[in-house]
């Protein structure tokens, strides 16, 4: 019979991408005006709303799994 390691909690991971979650969120809400009128500019600026939404998506997932996985939720294998 194999025995199970027990991992550590991802205490500081999700100390990290939470923090930069709030941090993406706060500059992006607090330069409304700019971020709007880059955005919709078109042309190649059409690229940085989808740069940010992947940006955004990693971040908060990354850090969405990391508190799950403090809290013990994990997948079943």
């Amino acid at each position: 019979m194999a025995t199970q390691q027990k991992k550590s909690k991802p205490y500081l991971s999700t100390i990290i991408y939470g923090a930069l979650s709030i941090t993406f969120y706060a500059v992006v809400f607090s330069n409304e005006a700019l971020v709007t009128e880059t955005f919709t500019r078109g042309g190649i600026y059409t690229l940085y709303p989808v740069g940010t939404a992947f940006l955004f998506s990693f971040v908060h997932g990354a850090f969405a799994s990391n508190l799950l996985s403090v809290f013990g939720l994990e997948a079943k294998k």
